[in-house]
């Protein structure tokens, strides 16, 4: 395998564009369009990278339920190997429901059998096998997050590279205690500006991405529209997002860091990766969900080019 991705699974059901506020009082509202499709930023990452021409496996975790047979097959579908996602017999599959507005969401998740996610879901054998091991949603990963730095400790023995996702703190805490350790065996730590911006208590992307550069990962950060910075410490690259007729943004982060892994896998320098990967991200917006519209190598490297 290429890659291994460890982390969030689940159906997502997004809903919108949703005129706000949102109201409560029994009140029914129409909107455009919904859909049930593939979520969690893991596995929208695995099956990006898949679409990319990687060959991916997935560790994770989803219950004995419909959802959670969504999943596996929507997985195995897209080409991701599901042979250690394990099937979790007493806690549900997450559910998130996504509710759209223009380029922003609310979204809401139901955590099921996330929490109960540890280092003892992912095989040992399958990540001393990988050339590459990516983690995302730290923050909703407790027990996976602890156990965190040994598998890349193992990944990185084995000469693989690393990369993490944080996502989102819904505790809204931001613990760095818990993240630096694994900052300093991560090669490269992918967060979006907000989330940089809540790790650091900055309020300039660029110098946020310099204090986490300086615990030791290459630190790529996405920003929307206004595409992506990478920095080193010392040094920053930047790649502008395409323009392209946003659907909806649902995944794009995810698409994003499967566009820079296959890129560094293929043997990018940073600038050209951060170019695909930020083009993978704005090609990923022209539908709805996460994996839909995701682009193919070709596609990412020709939209790069033009």
């Amino acid at each position: 395998m290429d890659l291994l991705v460890i982390g969030d699974a689940n159906p997502d059901v997004v809903i919108g564009p949703v005129d706000q506020p949102i109201l409560f009082g029994q009140r029914e509202r129409l909107v455009p369009a919904g859909s049930l499709v593939l979520g969690g930023s893991a596995s929208i990452m695995a099956c990006g990278a898949a679409r990319l021409g990687l060959s991916v496996a997935f560790a994770g975790r989803v219950g004995d339920d419909p959802a959670g047979d969504f999943v596996r097959t929507s997985l195995a579908d897209r080409g991701v190997n599901v042979d250690a996602l394990v099937v979790d017999s007493s806690l549900p599959t997450p559910l998130t429901t996504i509710l759209t507005s223009g380029d922003d969401r609310a979204i809401l998740t139901s955590p099921g059998c996330l929490p109960s996610i540890t280092a003892d879901d992912v095989p040992l054998d399958l990540v001393r096998s990988v050339r590459h091991v990516h983690a995302a949603s730290f923050y909703l990963l407790p027990e996976l997050a602890a156990g965190l730095a040994g598998i890349f400790k193992e990944a990185k023995a084995a000469k693989a590279t690393t990369s993490l996702d944080p996502n989102d703190d819904p505790a809204g805490r931001w613990d760095r205690s818990i993240l630096d350790p694994i900052l300093r065996v991560t090669d490269y730590f992918l967060p979006n500006a907000a989330e940089v911006l809540a790790l650091t208590g900055h309020h300039q992307v660029e110098d946020a991405a310099g204090i986490l550069a300086r615990r030791g990962p290459l630190v790529v950060v996405k920003n929307g529209v206004d595409g992506a910075i990478a920095h080193n410490g010392s040094k920053v690259v930047t790649a502008p997002a395409l323009k392209v007729d946003t659907i909806d943004a649902v995944g794009a982060g995810d698409s994003f860091d499967a566009g820079w892994v296959a890129a560094v896998l293929n043997g990018s320098r940073p600038d050209r990766a951060l170019a695909i990967a930020a083009a993978c991200g704005s090609l990923s917006t022209r539908a709805a969900g996460g994996t839909a519209a995701q682009a193919n190598w070709n596609e990412a490297v020709e939209s790069v080019t033009s």
